[in-house]
């Protein structure tokens, strides 16, 4: 049977996560949810399309078109995302999929197509593959929390054991505008533009059980807060802060912790700690714990005479945006952010 591309809907969502789910290549950012999601929150348009052979789903490829005045305009596997890319049961159908994104690149008039493979994919004419540039950090961890206290290094052990002596404590429930609270702050501090409080809202409504938020209490006061997300045997803290407060109390490594901690009495066998620039300060933190990074492989096809986006903070062209940024009071940050943010896929 030949392999017809089509496009997710409501009545396809069922059988594309069944797919993601018994796809061993696939992750958390494959599922359907995303797309209503991104769509929801940033009002960008989403491709999220399938292969189909007699009736069955046999690949897929969540596709989704950032295009803003600022940054440009971009068709994504996934926009905010740190995993994507097509996953296919069978050669012929991967490359309807890759056939199909090309189309839409010519199609839409984009600058570029990027696909957020987490391996590596064979080389293909036309594709550019990023240099070095974003690696994840991924970790077997057990059901035994003094075994994976062990595991950690002794620095970074002290720090979480400090948090505990200072009598910190966790809660896990799905307070997203407690966490936005925290969150924004922290990133207003990094000089990176917020996301919406909405946009949290509309992540833990979709994703429901697969998600939810781990909050660090100094008694009556949160002081750090990571939204989780759950994949098979997967966790993966994804959004998280912690404010001024934190950093003196050991909060953030405590938080991170109370995660693994809570992860594994869920019955999580790996902890994905996320993406990370190279020699940026969450890479040495990451390190610091005892992961090791894998490369990061998101590769590009471009529209004739562009060059890869490079929006990240690396770029020295923001580098003055990101020192003014900082010092905007947090109310302005809060208001405007969500603008900018929406181009930042």
């Amino acid at each position: 049977m030949a392999v017809t591309i089509r496009l997710l809907n409501a009545s396809s969502e069922a059988a594309w996560d069944r797919f993601v789910d018994a796809m061993p290549s696939a992750t958390f950012f494959h599922r359907a949810a995303w797309s209503r999601a991104i769509e929801t929150a940033f009002g960008h348009t989403m491709y999220f399309c399938y292969a189909e052979r007699d009736g069955a789903i046999t690949g897929i490829l969540p596709l989704g078109r950032v295009k803003t005045m600022l940054f440009g305009d971009t068709l994504i596997s996934v926009p905010f995302c740190v995993y994507g890319g097509v996953v296919a049961a069978d050669a012929e159908s991967e490359a309807a999929l890759l056939a199909y994104a090309e189309a839409e690149l010519r199609k839409t008039g984009a600058n570029a197509l990027e696909l957020r493979d987490m391996t590596q994919q064979p080389a293909a004419e036309g594709w550019i593959e990023r240099p070095d540039l974003y690696v994840t950090f991924r970790k077997a961890i057990g059901a035994d929390h003094e075994l994976n206290m062990k595991a950690i290094p002794r620095k970074q052990r002290a720090m979480v054991r400090k948090g505990i002596q200072n009598g910190l404590t966790s809660v896990a429930n799905r307070d997203s505008d407690l966490l936005h609270g925290i969150y924004a702050e922290s990133v207003r501090n990094l000089g990176t533009p917020v996301f919406s409080r909405r946009y949290f809202r509309i992540l833990m409504e979709a994703f429901g059980d697969a998600a939810d938020i781990v909050t660090v209490m100094d008694g009556e006061a949160p002081i750090a807060s990571v939204m989780n997300f759950y994949f098979r045997d997967e966790v993966l803290p994804y959004y998280g802060g912690g404010s001024a407060a934190a950093r003196g109390r050991a909060g953030n490594d405590f938080m991170y912790w109370e995660t693994m901690r809570r992860a594994a009495d869920r019955g999580c066998r790996l902890f994905d700690f996320g993406r990370s620039k190279i020699g940026t300060g969450s890479f040495a933190f990451k390190h610091n714990w005892g992961f090791e990074e894998a490369r990061l492989h998101y590769r590009f096809r471009l529209k004739p005479g562009e060059s890869i986006p490079e929006h990240n903070p690396l770029n020295p062209k923001y580098r003055m945006f990101i020192a003014a940024w900082k010092r905007l009071p947090l109310p302005v940050a809060n208001a405007v952010g969500p603008f900018i943010v929406r181009g930042l896929g």
